[in-house]
C-alpha cells in the first residue's frame, strides 16, 4: 500500500466533477487500499479520490457515528446522495465548523443537512447504502461534494466566504501544484 500526497485547493482535479468508475478490478482494489492507508496517515475521517489527484467517483471513510454509537469504515463508488433540508440561520462556530485535508490548517463553520441517505456500490460492485444523521451525515456530504468538484469552502455563507478569500490569498491556496504528504510532512491540523 502507498500513502499518496494530498493535493490542495487550486489543483484542477478538485474543482471538476469526477468520472464514474466502471471497472471493478485489481487496480481499483489497490486504489482503495492506498486511500485507506493515506486516510489513516492523515488522521482524517474521509478521503475522496480527487484529493489524491485521481478524478474518479470514489471515497473512503473511517469515523465514529456518534448518533448510531458505532464506528463506520467503508467505501462508496459512484454514490448518489439525498439530504434533508439544510437548516436556516447562521452556522455555529462551536458545532458546525468543518475542515478539509485539501484546505490544510483551516476550518470554517458551514450549515449542512442533519440527515442523509447515500447509495452506491463498494469496491467489488456490490450495492451499499447508509442513512445517517449528525456529524457522520456531515462527513458523507463533504466527501460526496468532492466527487462533484465542490469543496466545503465553496459553500460558505457571505461572512465566512470573505474570511476564506483572505486566508486563500495568505496561504496561496489558489494555485495548482500544492500538496502535502501525510506521515512525512508536518500535520497541518496538529494531530
Amino acid at each position: 500500500m502507498t500513502i499518496h500526497p494530498i493535493v490542495v485547493c487550486g489543483e484542477p482535479v478538485l474543482h471538476r466533477k469526477a468520472e464514474k468508475i466502471d471497472s471493478f478490478d485489481a487496480e481499483l482494489a489497490e486504489l482503495i487500499d492506498d486511500m485507506f492507508e493515506t486516510l489513516a496517515a492523515s488522521n482524517g475521517v474521509g478521503l475522496a479520490a480527487p484529493q489524491i489527484g485521481v478524478g474518479k467517483q470514489i471515497f473512503v471513510y473511517d469515523a465514529d457515528d456518534e448518533v448510531a454509537g458505532v464506528r463506520r469504515r467503508g467505501v462508496f463508488v459512484n454514490p448518489i446522495l439525498a439530504a434533508s433540508k439544510i437548516p436556516d440561520g447562521r452556522p455555529s462556530i462551536e458545532d458546525e465548523s468543518e475542515g478539509c485535508l485539501s484546505v490544510p490548517a483551516l476550518d470554517f463553520p458551514l450549515k449542512r443537512a442533519h440527515k442523509v441517505t447515500i447509495n452506491g456500490v463498494d469496491g467489488t460492485g456490490e450495492p451499499v447504502s447508509l442513512t445517517v444523521e449528525g456529524w457522520f451525515a456531515r462527513i458523507m456530504q463533504h466527501e460526496y461534494d468532492h466527487l462533484q468538484g465542490t469543496l466545503y469552502v465553496d459553500r460558505l455563507d457571505k461572512k465566512w466566504s470573505k474570511k476564506w478569500k483572505r486566508a486563500q490569498r495568505e496561504f496561496g491556496y489558489n494555485e495548482p501544484g500544492l500538496s502535502w504528504l501525510p506521515g512525512t510532512d508536518e500535520d497541518p491540523f496538529g494531530h
